[in-house]
């Protein structure tokens, strides 16, 4: 077998000259800003398009991978099939994949370990003329030292075969997973920044319902990738989202692009990464507060909670995060409401939540209009929940943050979830877990093998005080 993939869109998506392209790719990864990551990669997320579109987004998450040049020895690399409908994987049956720099050899051995599994199949046709794994290879080709490819066009598969392959794939610190994937297609500037905000918020928080077909053409591969590492414990960090308008192309009508670099990290890298991601929202957090509590003197004049136009706000209020609105006079509380799946966009899911503290929280009675003199109304902003892996229940206490981790336990049939608010009153994380297992209903240790536990934490925009009118008296942040 000596038959090599040649390159389909040398020339269109990128230089077809060797020398020019070593510059341009070069030229990138010399702007790419350092992400500051300390963590080896082990998967990324980057775009397919032509490089004068796209490339300024991955080239983040490919410069992270300068400092595992010398130890990735094998690339996985998945991608949507554009242009030849497939079902299932489909791998190649050629020895090499071929661009201007050269033969990336095919590591024929791994797809040999993949052909048990009936959704993998071996076609060259779907991969013949496909843009989406080859405009990646230069980027590995600059970087990487010596290592080979393990090519996979993704048809009609569902996420959890996309994961059982890279499962059979997954490897040590020799193997990278790289999935690409654009994100929304051919809308205007605006439409795209919400869709693209709503898929990323999907994609950070490992909502594996939440991300729509529309939202990405890479959907099954970045399901299955996100299936995987929330297995393996991965957190997830992103590192640009922008769209065809912000690079080279008219905003009427662009393609959205996005870059995440997964990570094999512990606990102490969790808070840095849920800061990064409450970056975008921090400076709304005004109009978080102020929108909450119009939304509650609307329900009290007019019944049901108002309609939201999510046009009307900024594109980081439209990513779709979990949330809690609280309600209290002075220390007692009157309301508390939320979710914890981040199932709504961030505006909306507040609305919801304030109408719920309000007026459906079943241990209160509705709220009255005479009750709105001093009633404080907080937020807080979930980041995605994160595995812990814990051999013992003594391993989890110690892998708790007091004051900063909230926890859910659940094991299927049982759960319970407290919000990092609660250490105020049970600051032990003996006492804290204990009161969770109560909740929950579940009377024995914690154990690995029957039991999930997962961490978040939780940023709060503030809160505001109201008067008799519902207009706000007061307002003050906590961090």
């Amino acid at each position: 077998m000596t038959a090599v993939r040649a390159p389909a869109v040398a020339g269109s998506f990128y230089p077809a000259d060797a020398r020019q392209l070593c510059e341009a790719v070069d030229g990138y990864l010399a702007k790419a800003m350092d992400s500051g990551e300390t963590r080896l990669p082990k998967a990324i997320i980057v775009p397919h398009a032509g490089y004068v579109y796209s490339a300024p987004i991955a080239v983040p998450a490919f410069a992270a991978l300068h400092k595992a040049a010398d130890r990735v020895r094998r690339v996985v690399l998945l991608g949507p099939a554009h242009r030849v409908a497939v079902r299932g994987l489909v791998a190649p049956s050629v020895t090499a994949f071929r661009t201007p720099l050269g033969d990336v050899p095919v590591d024929r051995a791994s797809i040999a370990a993949l052909s048990d599994l009936p959704q993998v199949t071996l076609h060259d046709t779907p991969h013949q003329d496909e843009h989406c794994l080859e405009v990646q290879v230069p980027f590995l080709q600059r970087i990487l030292h010596d290592f080979a490819l393990v090519p996979l066009v993704v048809g009609d598969a569902s996420p959890d075969e996309v994961a059982e392959v890279l499962e059979r794939l997954w490897g040590g610190p020799e193997t990278l997973i790289v999935i690409s994937s654009d994100l929304s297609h051919y809308h205007d500037y605006a439409t795209a920044q919400r869709m693209d905000a709503s898929a990323a918020a999907a994609i950070e928080s490992f909502n594996l319902q939440g991300l729509d077909r529309d939202q990405a053409c890479g959907r099954l591969p970045i399901l299955g990738l996100l299936s995987a590492a929330r297995r393996h414990g991965l957190s997830i960090r992103r590192l640009d989202l922008r769209n065809s308008g912000d690079t080279a192309g008219p905003h009427d009508r662009v393609v959205g692009y996005g870059s995440w670099i997964l990570t094999e990290g512990g606990k102490d890298d969790i808070a840095a990464d849920d800061t990064d991601r409450d970056q975008s929202i921090r400076p709304h957090a005004d109009r978080l507060l102020h929108t909450a509590a119009d939304s509650l003197r609307y329900a009290l004049r007019y019944g049901p909670p108002p309609k939201i136009d999510l046009g009307k706000f900024p594109a980081p209020l439209s990513e779709k995060r979990a949330t809690f609105v609280t309600l209290r006079h002075g220390e007692a509380l009157r309301g508390c409401i939320g979710t914890i799946e981040p199932i709504r966009p961030l505006m909306i899911d507040v609305v919801h939540n304030t109408f719920g503290s309000a007026f459906r929280d079943p241990r209160f009675e509705p709220l009255r209009p005479d009750e709105l003199p001093g009633l404080e109304l907080s937020i807080s902003v979930l980041s995605p929940r994160r595995p812990l892996t814990f051999r013992n229940e003594a391993d989890l206490l110690q892998q708790l943050r007091p004051g900063i981790d909230g926890l859910h336990i659940h094991n299927g049939t049982r759960h319970g979830f407290f919000l990092p608010q609660v250490w105020k009153s049970l600051p032990a994380p003996e006492d804290f877990l204990a009161h969770l297992k109560h909740k929950a209903r579940i009377d024995r240790p914690l154990q690995p093998q029957e039991d999930i536990a997962e961490v978040f934490t939780a940023w709060s925009p503030g809160a505001v005080t109201l008067d008799r009118d519902g207009e706000t008296t007061a307002a003050h942040r906590y961090n």
